[in-house]
């Protein structure tokens, strides 16, 4: 049976720029839903001071609840070697902070879609440099888990594994049992894809998995594509909404992770409009598990 963590979508501005809220107030909010685990993200502000590492674990789980995966974004994809490897040492600290944490799956991503990369180049760049944390996720056992994802919110460019088929072409180049892939149904649309689709083709490698609905404020997903290359930020066009009222299916999301057998993590990117919302889509979740799991 797959258990619900939730992510802090609407608060990353103030756990991670402006530091209007602390992690432990985060915490105490998330305590009120019932989930069995919060999603971290390595760039809360307080993170940055390891001694808060093991404190922040030990508030989280007296509240019953664990940190089962890491939100992170290195960006494999660039020309210069000596950046890749800036980034390697990167996302082993980012291991080492799930790993005390107590957490299990730590996030991955390609890196960017710079213009002068060709598609060949930019896999080897991600797989070689996926390759090399491998040996220091093993020691800690971590899987490393690649999100299918669109845009990390302080990038220029777009993920260079976007597509569906550079994607798993991405997924087929890492063999290892410590990898693995975290779906989120939504990211596809932006890419102007099925996510059904994408899931047929990676479902026996989905470990975890990322739960929002999208909706376009206004245009079109066209509109969105035209628009998305080479600006800092998130696209504007494009809104998180109450899972259930958007563009997923989630029983035949859920039909197909059934029918592989998953039974991982499953984080719950929402609750841009409040808590009350957040809440709604963990009622909804839970209801969709209950039918498709027993």
């Amino acid at each position: 049976m797959p258990k619900l963590a939730v992510f802090p979508k609407a608060y990353m501005n103030a756990l991670c720029k402006d530091g209007t809220m602390s992690v432990s107030e985060w915490i105490a909010l998330a305590s009120t839903l019932e989930v069995d685990g919060l999603e971290w993200y390595a760039g809360f502000i307080e993170m940055a001071d390891r001694s808060n590492w093991s404190r922040f674990r030990k508030e989280v789980e007296d509240t019953g609840k664990v940190i089962p995966m890491m939100c992170c974004s290195p960006d494999f994809t660039h020309p210069d070697a000596l950046f890749r490897e800036q980034e390697i040492a990167k996302q082993k600290h980012w291991i080492d902070m799930t790993s005390e944490l107590g957490g299990r799956y730590c996030r991955v991503l390609s890196g960017q879609r710079r213009p002068e990369l060709t598609i060949d180049q930019g896999v080897q760049f991600a797989a070689d440099s996926i390759q090399a944390c491998l040996p220091h996720a093993e020691e800690r056992d971590i899987t490393l888990i690649l999100e299918n994802h669109y845009k990390d919110d302080f990038w220029e460019y777009p993920e260079f594994a976007q597509g569906m088929d550079v994607f798993c072409k991405l997924v087929g180049a890492v063999d290892h049992p410590n990898f693995g892939v975290n779906y989120d149904p939504s990211n596809t649309y932006i890419a102007g894809e099925d996510p059904l689709e994408l899931l047929k083709r990676v479902s026996r490698r989905v470990v975890t998995m990322h739960a929002s609905d999208r909706y376009l404020a206004e245009g079109t997903i066209e509109d969105l594509r035209r628009e998305e290359g080479g600006s800092v930020g998130y696209a504007q066009r494009l809104k998180h909404g109450q899972i259930g009222q958007g563009l997923n299916d989630y029983d035949a999301i859920f039909a197909e992770l059934t029918r592989v057998g998953f039974d991982g993590w499953i984080s719950i990117e929402d609750g841009v409009d409040g808590m009350d919302q957040l809440q709604r889509s963990v009622a909804f979740l839970q209801d969709k598990i209950a039918q498709h799991w027993g």
